[in-house]
């Protein structure tokens, strides 16, 4: 795992002087390309590399006559290194140096997201062990089912966030790539060794074709990762708000010391974390939709990507980063009522181990509607007196011409669904 400590902070990385920084490190190492290949001598070289440099508001004061932020920037560094800037921009179009050094900020973004990913997968796996044999409800359609474990919920969230791993690596790759080919991607006025070299400098892979733009099917699957990510925690987050309820009560996220929950009703916790990272993974795959927009530029080189991109991933990667620190402390932090969790098991009467007693009859030679029919009847009469399924079975001579009490009992024993839990958590690595 990345050491958190040596990652700059996200914010950083979309500041406007990590921008013209990023610029600046591929205009040099352009420069020190040109240079390797014997077009800047290194005296000149030398020189380029220590007078350049810009000022944010120098930038800011040509741009509002010019209109033009590269021109602006370069601009700016020409001010501070003198006559040998000629030599900088050689052969470039502006989205050479833009797109490139995107992928440098998005590079470094994604460490920072990978890191965030990986804490959050530690803080579910030590849950799911925590958790592995504690009996809850499982519930399908929202309606109890049959019994599960907590473990094996959290089991199942870690699963995904591991699949979420794979695919932020796979994205990371696909958008770490840089491109120095000229205004149609045709190197007309730069050498490809050029671009081999400034890349390899830069860490970057080569696209291996490019119009003047990278094309935008790289930053969409980007994008629409962090989407796929941020539903992730939205279904973790939901869960946790539906097992928030007062009817249901067997979680709640942290609520610390001196905290308030309500404005008007001093008795309330209410899952304000989660809530906010439902909302705000809304903004992300709102985000995700723009990227695919994007994808389509007139000739396949526009710039109305452009003024889009400057929101939407420095606040998906931002957004994204602070949700999945939440989560993380929301899980490490989690409250879980044990008490409550085997509460809601016994509260349908035991109604919950139908499928058992069906298959019970079944395997006593039954055909599967004949037992069905038996197991529903018992159930539909348990729910409409209130009481409990066991004894209505006992007592149901359909039922008992084919099964013993000592069987009967058996069919509402709540170990046989969880017998198989440590296969599966043998199969996560767990």
């Amino acid at each position: 795992m990345i050491d958190r400590y040596t990652l700059p902070k996200m914010k950083e990385i979309w500041s406007e002087e990590s921008k013209f920084q990023s610029w600046l490190d591929v205009e040099l190492a352009v420069c020190e390309a040109w240079a390797k290949q014997g077009n800047i001598s290194r005296e000149t070289l030398s020189k380029i590399k220590r007078k350049a440099s810009f000022s944010i508001k120098r930038i800011d004061e040509i741009e509002r006559t010019v209109n033009h932020d590269v021109i602006a920037f370069l601009t700016s560094v020409a001010e501070k290194v003198g006559p040998d800037s000629r030599f900088i921009h050689i052969g470039l179009t502006s989205n050479d140096v833009v797109d490139t050094a995107a992928s440098l900020r998005i590079k470094k973004a994604s460490a920072i997201i990978i890191d965030d990913i990986n804490m959050l997968i530690k803080a579910l796996k030590k849950k799911a062990k925590m958790y592995r044999n504690t009996p809850m409800m499982g519930r399908t359609h929202g309606v109890h089912a049959e019994p599960t474990t907590f473990g094996l919920k959290m089991a199942l969230f870690m699963a995904e966030m591991q699949r979420n791993l794979s695919r932020m690596k796979r994205a990371g790759e696909t958008i770490a790539v840089g491109k120095l080919s000229g205004a149609v991607g045709t190197y007309s006025n730069i050498d490809p060794k050029v671009e081999d070299i400034a890349l390899s400098k830069l860490s970057l892979k080569k696209d291996p074709i490019t119009t003047q733009v990278i094309q935008r099917d790289r930053h969409a699957e980007y994008m629409t990762t962090l989407a796929i990510i941020a539903s992730t925690l939205e279904k973790i987050a939901t869960e946790i708000r539906a097992l928030q309820k007062t009817e249901v009560n067997e979680v709640e996220e942290p609520f610390r010391k001196g905290q308030k929950g309500s404005s008007a009703m001093p008795h309330k916790k209410n899952p304000i974390m989660c809530e906010r990272i439902c909302g705000l993974t809304r903004v992300i795959r709102a985000n995700a939709s723009v990227a695919l927009e994007n994808n389509n530029l007139w000739h396949e080189r526009d710039i109305s990507h452009s003024s889009t991109e400057r929101i939407i991933i420095p606040d998906s990667t931002i957004l994204i980063d602070y949700i999945l620190q939440k989560m993380t402390r929301i899980i490490e932090d989690l409250v879980v009522h044990r008490d409550n969790m085997k509460e809601n098991i016994e509260k349908t009467g035991g109604l919950i181990f139908s499928q058992r007693l069906l298959l019970a009859l079944v395997a006593k030679g039954l055909t599967r509607e004949e037992a069905y029919k038996i197991a529903q009847g018992s159930a539909m009469k348990a729910r409409q007196e209130g009481s409990k399924y066991i004894d209505v079975v006992s007592s149901d001579k359909a039922v008992s011409k084919y099964l013993s009490p000592k069987e009967i009992e058996k069919v509402f024993d709540i170990s046989y669904y969880l017998r198989n839990i440590n296969k599966v958590f043998k199969r996560l690595g767990l």
